[in-house]
């Protein structure tokens, strides 16, 4: 089956990431088990594999991983990110010096079955509302450092991005709005700032606020812990007027219920605080 690879990110992005884990594992004498127990010319064949079915995501941090250890060892991908697999399929090939290739494994691993974990349970939820209008979205609350590679773990599981970072979007909620005195007074602000390039949503949580909000000429609006019936509500306020979009502790159990309120957009932060890590394995190949 062909499988269309979600764009993959810059190298130049990656590895760092990739170093800083490397440095964090080696500390100060590097891999001393590897160095006591195989010689240090021994060659060796392994396999990374798959222990469940999912979906993958996380090869080109994988092949950096033992790259950056040791630019000889070979690394020979069987499948590319966003590809479903079954339980017992080969992910990948590497071979090398043995010593480098334990080195790497723990590193290239941690990453594969973290974002791969991801790019699972994205893809089961985008499933799940499939057949629904809405789209499934990550938030901002990734792990400190990780989250270019969080959300490309949401795009490879057929999820979209909400805002990579704070620089990206106006999203007024609700201490801004409490700062700033009103909703129509933070928004009559933002609008100011914003100029034409920078779009503006705005978090509301009740229906008043939310008739405000349109009032005020917003076009998306974030619709914080709703019940489905006042999403459902809020939903046919918004028809033709603004984009929906519902947050709020949405897990896979709910997530269909708000889904069929008609919301255009779900923000999920639980991809990337919650999900399961993906079981991969790196097995000796003799």
């Amino acid at each position: 089956m062909t499988v269309e690879r979600e764009p993959a990110l810059d190298e130049v992005l990656l590895k760092p990431l990739v170093e800083a884990a490397l440095t964090e594992d080696l500390g100060r004498r590097g891999d001393v088990t590897s160095q006591a127990t195989i010689p240090a010319d021994m060659q060796a064949q392994l396999q990374i594999k798959a222990r469940q079915a999912g979906v993958i995501c996380g090869m080109d941090l994988a092949r950096l991983s033992f790259a950056l250890v040791d630019a000889q060892i070979e690394f020979i991908a069987q499948v590319i990110d966003g590809e479903k697999v079954d339980a017992d399929t080969v992910l990948a090939i590497v071979r090398g010096n043995a010593r480098h290739l334990l080195t790497a494994e723990r590193t290239a691993l941690n990453f594969m079955t973290h974002l791969s974990g991801i790019a699972t349970a994205t893809q089961q939820i985008v499933d799940t509302v499939a057949d629904y209008p809405a789209q499934i979205t990550c938030t901002r609350k990734t792990i400190p450092g990780l989250r270019i590679v969080q959300k490309y773990a949401v795009r490879c599981g057929g999820g979209r991005n909400h805002r990579l970072g704070l620089d990206d979007a106006i999203l007024i909620k609700d201490n801004h709005i409490a700062i700033a005195g009103d909703i129509k007074t933070a928004i009559k602000q933002a609008q100011n700032f914003a100029g034409h390039l920078i779009s503006i949503e705005v978090e509301v949580d009740t229906l008043a606020q939310l008739e405000q909000a349109l009032d005020a000429g917003v076009s998306l609006v974030l619709l914080d812990n709703m019940s489905p019936e006042i999403l459902s509500q809020a939903v046919a306020m918004c028809k033709g007027r603004a984009k929906t979009e519902a947050s709020g502790g949405i897990t896979p159990e709910t997530v269909q219920a708000v889904a069929k309120t008609g919301v255009d957009f779900i923000a999920m932060g639980y991809l990337t605080h919650s999900t399961t890590a993906l079981d991969i394995g790196l097995d000796f190949s003799a």
